[in-house]
C-alpha cells in the first residue's frame, strides 16, 4: 500500500493532481483545499496517501497532513458519507474547524460542505462527538469546553458569556475560543460579566 508520495507536480485538475515520482505519474484525488495549497506544476510536493482498492477501481487520495487523512477515514465511518462527501467536508472545513463544529454540535457549519444534507450533518456531529477530541489537532485544548457548550451542560457563566459574545456578532466557535482563553487567563470561577470582558479582550487581539 502507498502511504506517502514525494515527487513533482505534473498536472493539476479539478479534483486531482498528477504527481511525477521518478518518471511514474500517480493520479491522486484531493480536496479543493489541498489543491489550492500544493503549489504549481513543476514544484515539489509531499502528500499523505490513502489507497482505495476495490474490485472495479484503484484510487489514491492525497492529504497535506496525516491528521487530515485520519479525518477522511473517520468521516466515512458515518452512514451516508463516502469518499466524495468526505473530501467535500475537508474542502470546506480544516480538521480543527471540523473538530470544533462537532464539539459545538454545529450542524450548519458541517452542512455547508457539498453533498452534506441536514440529515447527514446531524449524523456527523452526533456520531463523531466522542471522537473529536482525539482528532482536534491544535485546538484539542478547547474541545472539552466546547463539547460542554454544544451539549448544553456548560456552567451558567460560561454559557451566558458565549451567548453574549455570539449576540455581538462573533461566531459560536470564536466566542467559545475566547471564553476558553478567558478561563485560562484568570477568569475561572468568575461570573459571566467577567468572562465577557476577558473574552472581548481576547477577541480584540
Amino acid at each position: 500500500m502507498i502511504g506517502k508520495l514525494k515527487g513533482t507536480i505534473d498536472e493539476i485538475g479539478d479534483d486531482h493532481v498528477l504527481v511525477d515520482v521518478h518518471g511514474v505519474c500517480y493520479e491522486v484525488f484531493c480536496s479543493s483545499r489541498v489543491l489550492s495549497k500544493i503549489g504549481s506544476v513543476g514544484e515539489a510536493v509531499v502528500l499523505f496517501i490513502e489507497t482505495y482498492v476495490r474490485e472495479d477501481q484503484f484510487k489514491l487520495f492525497g492529504f497535506l497532513t496525516a491528521l487530515e487523512r485520519e479525518w477522511f477515514n473517520l468521516l466515512q465511518s458515518v452512514q451516508g458519507v463516502g469518499a466524495k462527501v468526505a473530501l467535500g467536508v475537508l474542502s470546506t472545513l480544516t480538521p480543527s474547524e471540523l473538530a470544533n463544529a462537532i464539539a459545538l454540535q454545529d450542524k450548519v457549519a458541517v452542512s455547508r460542505a457539498p453533498g452534506v444534507g441536514p440529515k447527514v450533518a446531524v449524523r456527523i456531529v452526533t456520531e463523531l462527538k466522542n471522537k473529536a477530541p482525539a482528532f482536534a489537532g491544535e485546538m484539542a485544548a478547547n474541545i472539552g469546553l466546547k463539547q460542554e457548550i454544544g451539549e448544553g451542560v456548560a456552567s451558567a457563566p460560561v454559557a451566558d458569556a458565549v451567548s453574549a459574545l455570539t449576540n455581538l456578532g462573533y461566531s459560536r466557535d470564536q466566542a467559545a475560543n475566547a471564553v476558553a482563553a478567558a478561563l485560562k487567563n484568570g477568569g475561572e470561577g468568575g461570573d459571566s460579566a467577567k468572562l465577557i470582558r476577558l473574552g472581548l479582550k481576547e477577541l480584540a487581539r
